[in-house]
């Protein structure tokens, strides 16, 4: 299937606020905005945030996929990986099957460092759904997992 992406309408008749880019783009802006005090106190930044979080229930990822799970360019991710083992929240490990291949995985400190923020980053995930009907979010969420799938370039 072609789409005639000529038709498609201009960004000025849809208007920014019925724009979804837009709109997640200033959610996800304002949450990790909302977090950036909690992170900071904890030397952490929004890429060490997200890669503490993807190992907190990923056990031992690949760093192609952690960059992938976090949403993390890959060099970005490994200086951000450099800096948490440094600060001993993570370790590196090589791959059994493939000695080329690196995994990280989360120490008892990342965990303990991860477990200090998440209620921070459950409330600011709850503001964000104030006043939405629990079956409203589930659809919602449905949605943007659709939305992963129809544009994602990983198999995860």
């Amino acid at each position: 299937m072609t789409e005639d992406i000529e038709s498609f309408p201009r960004l000025g008749e849809i208007g920014l606020t019925n724009y979804a880019p837009y709109l997640m783009n200033r959610i996800m802006g304002r949450y990790n905005a909302s977090l950036r005090e909690e992170m900071a106190e904890r030397g952490l930044s929004t890429p060490k945030m997200r890669t503490l979080a993807v190992l907190s229930v990923i056990d031992g990822p690949l760093i192609r996929e952690l960059a992938v799970y976090s949403v993390v360019e890959q060099s970005t991710l490994s200086r951000a990986l450099d800096q948490l083992q440094a600060d001993g929240l993570t370790r590196r490990e090589t791959d059994a099957d493939d000695s080329r291949a690196t995994r990280i995985f989360i120490t008892e400190a990342g965990r303990a460092v991860f477990e200090t923020l998440w209620p921070h980053m459950a409330a600011a995930h709850h503001r964000m759904f104030r006043g939405i009907p629990d079956a409203e979010r589930r659809l919602f969420t449905g949605t943007l997992q659709k939305m992963l799938a129809n544009i994602r370039k990983h198999e995860i």
